[in-house]
C-alpha cells in the first residue's frame, strides 16, 4: 500500500538527529519520505576547524557547504525526496542565544531576511503547494515550543501546522493544487522514562552521557512522559544508518563526542527508537504501554 511520509524540520541535520532511524526503516520498507527543511542552517556552530572560515560573521558560506552535508546524510538514509522551504536560501536561519534552563531565545538582534522574520503566510503557503502535491498520510513536525525554543524549530512548528490546516481547505488557493487532509500529525519527543534508564545504564558502562546538561528531574518539553507518547517506531536496525547520516553533518556533529562514543548497545536503544506524540488523527493499534509502533498504524 502506498504509504507517504512528510518531515518538516528547521535546519540540516535536525531531521537526522530527531528521525533519522525512522527515515531509513520507512525508506527500507518502500514507503516515499519527504523532507522539507526550512533554512540552510548560516548561524550554525563550525566544529571543524578548517572549516571556520565559512562561518556568518566570515564569508558567510556555511549555509551553501551545509547543503551538501544534507544530500550525505539524505543518502545515507535513503531519503531522494529532500527540498528547502521556498527553495535553498529563501529563509536564512535566525540563529539563537542561551537563555535560562538549557533552553534556547531568540537573538538580541535579529535579521529581516531570517525564518524567524518569515510572514507565516506566505511561508506555510510554500508548503501547502508540497504537501498537496506530496499527499502525505503522516505529518512530523516540532512541537509549539520547538523542543528546546530556538526560534526557527518554533517557526517551523506554526509553518507546519498551519500550512496543514490551509492545504485541507477545498476553496483555499487553488493554484496550489488540490486540497489534502493530512490524516495523521505527530510532533516528535524523547521518551523521559528511557533516558533515565539509559542515564543509569550509561553510569553502570562507564560511558559518558551525552544529555548529562539536561535535568531529568525537571526536563525541558520535549521529553515526554509515557503517557504522553502516542508512538515509538523502532528502528534499532537502522541506527548505524542514522549515526552515519548523522557523521555526514560534520560541521555540526563531532565524530569525537559522546554521539559516538557509545557502546553499539547503548548507542542503538539511545538513537534507534524514536518517539512521537499524536496530535491529529486516530491512534491505531497499540502495545501494553499505549504505544504505536507504526506512524502509519490505523491508516
Amino acid at each position: 500500500m502506498d504509504r507517504r511520509l512528510l518531515l518538516v524540520h528547521a535546519h540540516p541535520d535536525d531531521e537526522t538527529i530527531n528521525n533519522g532511524a525512522t527515515m531509513a526503516k520507512y525508506v527500507a520498507e518502500g514507503r516515499q519520505v519527504t523532507l522539507v527543511t526550512c533554512t540552510l542552517g548560516e548561524e550554525g556552530e563550525i566544529l571543524v576547524p578548517e572549516l571556520e572560515h565559512l562561518a556568518a560573521d566570515r564569508e558567510d558560506a556555511l549555509g551553501e557547504h551545509r547543503i551538501g552535508e544534507l544530500a550525505d546524510a539524505m543518502k545515507v538514509l535513503g531519503v531522494t525526496d529532500h527540498r528547502f522551504l521556498g527553495g535553498p536560501g529563501r529563509y536564512r536561519d535566525s540563529g539563537m542565544e542561551w537563555g535560562s534552563a538549557m533552553r534556547a531565545v531568540p537573538k538580541s538582534t535579529v535579521r529581516d531576511d531570517t525564518f524567524w522574520r518569515a510572514d507565516l503566510l506566505e511561508a506555510s503557503n510554500h508548503l501547502v503547494e508540497i504537501l498537496r502535491e506530496v499527499r502525505p498520510q503522516v505529518l512530523v513536525t516540532y512541537d509549539e515550543t520547538g523542543g528546546y525554543g530556538h526560534p526557527d524549530h518554533i517557526q517551523a512548528h506554526r509553518v507546519a501546522m498551519y500550512a496543514a490546516a490551509l492545504a485541507a481547505v477545498p476553496s483555499y488557493r487553488h493554484d496550489l493544487g488540490e486540497a489534502w487532509d493530512i490524516p495523521k500529525i505527530y510532533w516528535v519527543g524523547m521518551s523521559l522514562s528511557a533516558m533515565r534508564e539509559q542515564r543509569q545504564r550509561f553510569e553502570e558502562a562507564g560511558v559518558e552521557n551525552p544529555f548529562e546538561e539536561i535535568s531529568l528531574e525537571e526536563p525541558p518539553a520535549f521529553m515526554l512522559e509515557d503517557a504522553d507518547i502516542a508512538c515509538a517506531v523502532d528502528g534499532t536496525a537502522y541506527a548505524d544508518l542514522k549515526m552515519e547520516a548523522m557523521a555526514a553533518h560534520r560541521t555540526q556533529i563531532s565524530v569525537e563526542g559522546p554521539f559516538f562514543a557509545l557502546s553499539n548497545q547503548i548507542g542503538n536503544q539511545v538513537w534507534g527508537v524514536e518517539h512521537y506524540r499524536l496530535v491529529k488523527g486516530i491512534q491505531g493499534p497499540v502495545d501494553e504501554r499505549g504505544w504505536e509502533d507504526d506512524l502509519f498504524a490505523g491508516l
